[in-house]
């Protein structure tokens, strides 16, 4: 019997099937970090170049 749920677990633990997946995962999570702290650190900066832009174009 323990032999059996040794084997029956055995199987999911080096079943690799899903591990593309979780590692496509993270890089997505790793860039939309890095694009959150991006616009984070420049929202001001940039906030301000396209109000110039709109002063000058007058609306």
């Amino acid at each position: 019997m323990l032999r059996t749920l040794m084997n029956y677990f055995g199987y999911y633990v080096n079943d690799e099937r899903g591990q593309g997946l979780v590692e496509y995962a993270l890089i997505i999570v790793l860039i939309a970090i890095v694009v959150i702290a991006a616009l984070t650190l420049t929202g001001t900066s940039v906030s301000a170049i396209f109000e110039s832009i709109a002063d000058s174009l007058g609306l």
